[in-house]
């Protein structure tokens, strides 16, 4: 008896149009070797702007990224593509294309192939890729990091302008994200900067604290779902705690400062256990398996390398405007300037999402 023949796993790619003001117009492939390309009348967009600058994604890029997905997957064929605009019918910023993955291909191959790269820097676009399945459509829990994430500071710098330590700080800061540093390390050696600072200090930085374009209607959109939330800091407790109040998140796991006895100041130590790369992934895992949800179900969304193990581990983990090491390591990325846009990875169209956010 003949077994029955397997069924493609099946991809799902999101392109998104790289708005710049430096681009050609609409329609115009923007490379100097034009010889190689077929080229567009521009068309007019939804707004003035786009009739001096392309902001869509033209059937000429659509017909280029095919034909990108036959010279980087032998095996390819155009017959099982379905592609979906998810804001504008006509002006599309935002496309959703699924595809047949040819077998043994790999997905972290294709997002790190050098053809399909190219292809995003002729076409100003980025192609963020994943499995495509019943889970991808229906997650249930949402996980976040902090700092230069769900908000637009790193508060530990922010702190550090305080007493004038500012440099140094983000020195250390900026080498830790990248990996270039062990994050426990680097965390104690700028928490021992901070010594001395007033305790009132958090009053201060919490009035400076601004969310990144998007995150409160993300998070909004997110909980109408009916999603569990959490956000895990490598920062401190007292404006983690607060800052997922405001936002009404579930879970909040960050570092404790330790105070001084006299209640005033911060002495430049941290108490209890760090939350660290492998402890964000534990906590991943615990709170996943506390509310009975699948890590298949489970986004993770941060821009440091000590967000790269829970990435790991979620059923879609996304880099959002992260640093290079990070986009490379990361299983998705995606530079935008609204964290609402981690939508559309969802498969949640623009009319869909202003629905969520209804009052």
């Amino acid at each position: 008896m003949t077994a029955p023949l397997a069924t493609p796993q099946r991809v799902a790619c999101t392109l998104f149009y790289k708005a710049h003001p430096d681009h050609p117009p609409a329609g115009v492939v923007p490379t100097d070797d034009l010889k190689n390309y077929p080229l567009e009348p521009p068309t007019p967009g939804p707004n003035p702007l786009d009739n001096l600058y392309g902001a869509y994604i033209s059937q000429s890029c659509l017909t280029d990224f095919f034909l990108t997905l036959s010279n980087a997957l032998p095996g390819f064929h155009e017959n099982t593509v379905v592609q979906k605009a998810l804001d504008s019918e006509r002006w599309p910023r935002v496309m959703e294309i699924t595809f047949a993955l040819p077998s043994p291909t790999s997905l972290e191959a294709l997002r790190k192939d050098e053809i399909v790269s190219r292809f995003e820097r002729e076409w100003s676009v980025e192609a963020v890729f994943q499995h495509e399945g019943v889970y991808r459509r229906h997650k249930r829990l949402a996980v976040f990091d902090m700092d230069s994430t769900l908000i637009q500071q790193e508060v530990i710098d922010e702190i550090a302008r305080h007493i004038g330590v500012e440099d140094a700080v983000s020195a250390i800061t900026a080498a830790a994200m990248n990996g270039e540093l062990d994050f426990e390390a680097s965390l104690r050696k700028r928490c021992g900067l901070l010594a001395g600072v007033p305790v009132t200090v958090w009053e201060n930085i919490r009035k400076l604290i601004s969310p990144t374009p998007g995150a409160v209607d993300l998070v909004r959109a997110l909980k109408r779902l009916g999603y569990k939330t959490a956000v895990l800091s490598g920062g401190f407790t007292p404006v983690t705690g607060w800052f997922a109040q405001q936002l009404g998140l579930d879970y909040a796991f960050a570092n404790h400062l330790v105070v001084s006895e006299d209640g005033q100041s911060l002495t430049g130590e941290l108490t209890g256990e760090i939350v660290h790369a492998e402890r964000k992934r534990q906590h991943v895992r615990e709170i996943a398996e506390k509310e009975g949800i699948l890590l298949e179900q489970v986004l993770v969304v941060g821009d440091g390398a000590n967000d790269l193990p829970m990435m790991g581990i979620a059923g879609l983990g996304v880099a959002f405007n992260a640093k290079a090491r990070v986009q490379m390591e990361a299983p998705a990325r995606l530079n935008q300037e609204s964290l609402l846009n981690v939508l559309y990875l969802l498969g949640i169209t623009k009319a869909e999402q202003d629905e969520l956010l209804k009052q």
